[in-house]
Parts: C-alpha cells; structure tokens; sequence
C-alpha cells in the first residue's frame, strides 16, 4: 500500500540518523510555540524537506523541523510545526508523522495548538485550555481507506480519544503552576477562513468551546495506533462576532507572546512526569 511504503520510508531514514535513541514522548508545537524545542538536550534536528515523505509546512510561526534529543529525562520527539488540510495535505497524510512516530517507539502524545474561543461564558482570548473532547467538522477522517492493521482496529474507540490519566495530570500540574487552565470541547474546521459570526453562533448550538484547523487529524491517528494523547491549547482570539477585532493571525502570535511562558512550564513539566 502506498502510504505503508511512505511510513516505512520516512521511518527508516529517521532510524538511521537517530543511532540508539528511541523516543517515548512525542510532542506537537504548534504556532509560535517552537521556543520549546530550544530547552532539548542532545538535539538533533533534520529539516522536513530531507525527510523521505514527510509533509511539508509553510506557515508562519511553524518552523518545519523534526528534533529528536533529552527533555527532562525524557527521549522526545518533536515536530516544530505542524500540518493543515488548508495547505492541501490529504487527512491521512498529516498523520503519517504519528504513524512514524509510533513506530520509532513513542507511545505518548503531547499536542499543542491555537484556537478561536467560541463559549465566552467559558473561555476568554488568552486562557490555556485543557482540550477534553472534540467534534470533526470537516466531514471526512484520516482513517478513511483501506485500515492499516498493524497499527489499530478498522473501528477505533474513540471515547477515551484524549487520556483521562494524561487529562488528570495536566490539571494537577496546572494546580501546582497555579495556571487557570480551563477544559473544553475543540471543533475542528478546514480553514484557512476564520469562521463567519453564523458559523460562530451554530458552534455554540453544537457544544463547541474552542475551534481550530488541526489537532483532531493528529488525535485520531494516534488513537487509532494506541498511543496516549494530552492536549492544550491557548485562545488566541474570540471568534467572528464575539469581538469587534479584525481576526488576523499577526494577533495570534502576539497573543501567544502573553501566554507563553505558562504554556511552555505546563508542557515541559507535563513531559517530566509523564
């Protein structure tokens, strides 16, 4: 099968310049938030251009790197930047990383993301938030096709999709940080247009807290294989409609600028534990 062949390729490169490090935490860092990959130890870093099958991103504040080293004691792999159905990556392969990363011997999964608040009676432009539960918007899924046994049932589970055992130990180090993080449902949308103030009001009829353009793909790919997901995201903005700003993803990276250094203490001392 085709995107078999593109797992083994991208896997048998990564294992050839990796040596014997075998990584059991993988982590995702999404827009603005690759400040994380500098506190590694040890790091090797390969563009994704040199990986054999690898997507590809072009968006700012994503910095298309793969780093494979120590973070507090951990072997980690990162992906610094992430990848978008909006930049035309077929569902399936934005996970192929996943599917790498499952087989190189990660098996938990940290994401990290930025989203529109939807529920102001919830969160608020700013707010870390623990993501708990999501809604596919976009009408398709990354398991679609013929299911690849080898790494997950053809009808996954998805009840459990985020690991209330990683979900327990975000809160309890949120406590200790003294972070508000607050907990929600994600809507995942196609982008690359921010959602309109209808669209905004039909999340909220539909439960939604937050909306984003990736993560859910990521999420259902490591499901699928096993692997133990946590994931967190920063409110970037408040939706169309519930503000009078103008949406512009400049404001996305400023606004992650405030939040940052309470988003990287809960991400690393989520790793430490782990």
């Amino acid at each position: 099968m085709e995107l078999v062949s593109k797992i083994n390729r991208a896997t048998d490169y990564l294992r050839a310049r990796m040596g014997d490090r075998t990584p059991i935490v993988g982590l995702i860092l999404g827009s603005g938030l690759g400040i994380i990959a500098d506190s590694i130890e040890n790091p090797l870093t390969i563009p994704y251009d040199e990986i054999p099958e690898f997507p590809q991103t072009h968006v700012k504040g994503h910095a298309g790197e793969l780093v494979i080293g120590s973070l507090h004691g951990k072997t980690v792999m990162v992906l610094k930047g992430r990848f978008h159905y909006y930049e035309g990556h077929r569902l399936d392969t934005i996970g192929i990383p996943i599917r790498v990363f499952k087989r190189l011997g990660v098996d938990k999964l940290v994401i990290t993301t930025a989203t529109g608040g939807v529920n102001p009676d919830k969160v608020k432009m700013g707010d870390l938030m623990l993501i708990t539960d999501h809604i596919n918007w976009v009408g398709t899924n990354p398991l679609v096709g013929p299911n690849l046994d080898e790494f997950g049932p053809r009808f996954p589970d998805t009840s459990n999709a985020y690991t209330p055992r990683l979900q327990e130990l975000a809160r309890r180090i949120a406590k200790e940080l003294k972070i508000d993080l607050k907990e929600g449902t994600y809507l995942f949308t196609t982008g690359p247009s921010y959602e309109t103030p209808a669209e905004v009001r039909m999340m909220q009829v539909l439960g939604s807290d937050v909306a984003g353009m990736s993560t859910v793909p990521e999420t259902l790919t490591a499901a699928h294989a096993g692997m133990e997901v946590v994931a967190i995201t920063f409110v970037a903005n408040m939706g169309s409609g519930l503000s009078k700003e103008k949406l512009t993803h400049d404001d996305v990276m400023a606004t992650m600028d405030l939040v940052k250094d309470d988003f990287i203490d809960l991400v690393e001392d989520l790793v430490r534990e782990m």
